[in-house]
């Protein structure tokens, strides 16, 4: 088998991206991958560099934003993450959502309810001006929706200043846990709480710049 897509074009699943611990949890298609992409503010950027002693790992944070099969990164021309996708270096993009801490009976048995992506590929630098504006836009409005229309768009030296990269999404899998905990049937008897205690992301009241 090859690492190219499997069965139906609306899988990411390859090879690479199967998942081998509870594969049960292994999600493929891109609905899913999509909409925990789309909530997550946050990913994280693995890739590998040479260095004096053979090769240096780093894993970055960082804001993202898709279009359509598309995921996209920006930052500072002088960034060593996004030189590093430009030049076609592999790549692993993560992202993670914490939906609740599950408490079982035994300290075992303890997990997390989460929704997870994994995605690998390779980078491209976005030279046409129109998707590198498509793909800043999208950024800001992953952050805030609308709020690209309301504020003063990039300059032209803000735009040179400003290296973007491209992600195709074509390799990906989420992996979800659920529910409540799984304890040892003999556990069940215990005189312990378990349960589920929800976890969530919430915005707070905003707080105005009174910079004049």
């Amino acid at each position: 088998m090859s690492d190219t897509v499997l069965e139906q074009s609306n899988s990411l699943q390859t090879r690479r991206t199967t998942v081998r611990r509870l594969p049960s949890r292994g999600a493929y298609d891109r609905e899913t991958i999509y909409a925990i992409l789309d909530e997550a503010y946050i990913c994280h950027v693995g890739f590998v560099v040479p260095h004096e002693s053979g090769v240096q790992p780093f894993v970055i944070p960082t804001i993202h934003a898709r279009l359509g099969d598309t995921l996209y990164f920006h930052g500072s021309a002088a960034s060593r993450m996004l030189r590093s996708l430009r030049d076609g270096v592999d790549a692993c993009v993560t992202v993670t959502l914490l939906d609740g801490l599950v408490l079982a009976r035994s300290a075992f048995h303890h997990s997390m309810n989460y929704r997870s992506v994994v995605v690998l590929g390779k980078g491209r630098e976005v030279i046409d001006r129109d998707e590198k504006l498509r793909a800043l836009d999208a950024i800001v409005e992953h952050v805030i929706l609308g709020r690209s229309a309301l504020v003063r768009p990039p300059s032209e030296s803000e735009i040179r200043q400003t290296l973007v990269i491209a992600l195709p999404l074509a390799e990906a899998s989420a992996k979800v846990r659920s529910g409540p905990p799984i304890d040892d049937e003999p556990d069940y008897a215990l005189d312990v709480w378990a349960g589920v205690i929800p976890i969530s992301l919430v915005r707070g009241e905003p707080i105005q710049d009174l910079h004049r």
